[in-house]
């Protein structure tokens, strides 16, 4: 699959593809400076590419997208935020997370 398995997500399709959607929706908010950011991120490009069609994983950068950022009372990054049916039903902070613990918590673990 090219380019990115993870959506970019802005002010403009953060409804649309996060609230309306059918199937469990990770949000990482991050940054281009965030090394913990950096390094968590293959993990999630695996996990949107592995689970495509029942989850999607979307990635909010709060340097360019601050509303959102403020919305969610972001605080420090990586922060992630899991909708189910439009609503927040878990969120997590930093990098030391496994790809087991980050799936369960989608409802897709192996």
């Amino acid at each position: 699959m090219a380019g990115h398995a993870a959506l970019t997500l802005n002010q403009s399709n953060f409804d649309s593809t996060v609230l309306q959607s059918k199937v469990p929706v990770l949000v990482d908010f991050w940054a281009e400076w965030c090394g913990p950011c950096r390094m968590i991120s293959p993990l999630l490009e695996q996990i949107a590419t592995d689970h495509a069609g029942k989850v999607v994983v979307g990635k909010v950068n709060v340097d360019q997208e601050q509303a959102l950022a403020s919305k969610y009372g972001i605080q420090s990054i990586p922060a992630f935020f899991i909708f189910k049916n439009g609503q927040v039903t878990d969120q997590f902070v930093g990098a030391q997370h496994s790809r087991q613990s980050i799936e369960s918590k989608l409802g897709v673990g192996q």
